[in-house]
């Protein structure tokens, strides 16, 4: 696919102004050469406030209008997923290349249909930025450096007290993303997607053995506790264990990794990463930045790849495959799409 031509700015536009987007935006406000030429959501009062603190000119309140109006280069998708096919497909028909956020489409026959349907029109690419977080760019350089050896096993570990806190107060995740309530299919497929998508990075390619799903709140729809056996290269063993009804931890997910090689074992808790028996080793992060940074790599990604017309990292057919990994958590688990 042809790089978008030099020597001008890069007109965006962005639709959605809800909670994530502020995340986004302040992604694309470091890059240089891009123009924010406008912002779309149906609650007009949302797109306002964000083109106010952003400095985006104009407004609209659909996307189609949007597309209309504006001679846009490209456009970035910040939207509920029941949504994200039919806007990305609209975003192709005008030629227009397309950042979708994560998850690309609620099903992978959805997501198959999406990917055929945009073809090479136009480049696509999946905001999925779980990999880019400073630590894991970390735990992924000291694995590629040879420092523990060949992986034999790995643990992934997730908490938070995100849909239920145990002392009635509102959970953070549900005060902000709200709709969550009702998703049949929670932790898994709006959590867990993300540390499936690093450990493919990390550890090379993965399949599913096994998953349980159980739920805490029964409030919601969807579960709040998983655990998935996955099977890697020469019979590599890796568990992810997420709770997000977890009483005592943070309002944003907390991520414990170990992987043991056969030289030495990789640990990744909270913010520290070390080898283990090695303390000389320890590095730390400030998470609180690291959230920013994700979000503003996979910009820049975007940015890059579509001025040097080299592929993207989170491709939109990368990004099947960790959609493939989540589906196939439920399946396992008895869960029909």
């Amino acid at each position: 696919m042809n790089a978008v031509p030099q020597g001008r700015p890069l007109r965006v536009g962005i639709a959605g102004a809800g909670a994530i987007s502020q995340y986004h935006l302040a992604g694309w406000r470091e890059q240089t050469g891009v123009e924010l030429v406008a912002i779309c959501d149906p609650v007009a009062d949302s797109a306002r406030a964000r083109a106010e603190a952003f400095g985006i000119p104009r407004t609209y309140d659909g996307f189609v209008a949007m597309l209309a109006a504006e001679r846009l280069d490209a456009v970035d998708i910040i939207t509920p997923v029941g949504t994200h096919a039919p806007l990305a497909r609209m975003a192709a028909d005008a030629g227009v290349h397309l950042c979708l956020q994560k998850p690309m489409c609620a099903t992978v026959a959805e997501a198959r249909a999406l990917v055929d349907y945009v073809g090479e029109r136009v480049r696509f690419m999946v905001h999925e930025n779980y990999r880019w977080r400073p630590h894991y760019v970390a735990v992924r350089r000291w694995l590629d450096e040879g420092r523990i050896g060949t992986p034999t096993a790995a643990r992934m570990s997730v908490r938070g007290a995100c849909v239920y806190t145990g002392d009635g107060s509102a959970p953070f995740l549900l005060q902000r993303q709200p709709y969550l309530k009702e998703f049949r299919r929670l932790l898994v497929f709006e959590v867990l997607i993300h540390h499936l998508d690093a450990l493919r990075v990390l550890l090379g390619p993965l399949s599913v053995q096994h998953c349980s799903l159980g739920k805490v709140n029964p409030a919601i729809a969807g579960e709040d506790v998983a655990l998935a056996v996955l099977r890697g290269r020469d019979g590599l063993g890796v568990l992810v264990d997420g709770h997000i009804a977890a009483p005592g931890y943070g309002p944003m997910p907390a991520d414990r990794l170990e992987i043991t090689g056969t030289t030495a074992t990789l640990m990744f808790d909270r913010d520290r990463l070390w080898l283990e028996g090695k303390p000389e080793t320890l590095q730390t992060f400030d998470l609180q930045k690291s959230y920013q940074a994700c979000f503003s790599a996979a910009v820049r990604e975007f940015v890059d790849g579509l001025r040097t017309g080299r592929g993207f990292a989170t491709d939109r057919l990368d990004n099947l495959q960790t959609l493939e990994l989540m589906e196939a958590c439920y399946l396992a688990a008895g869960v029909q799409p």
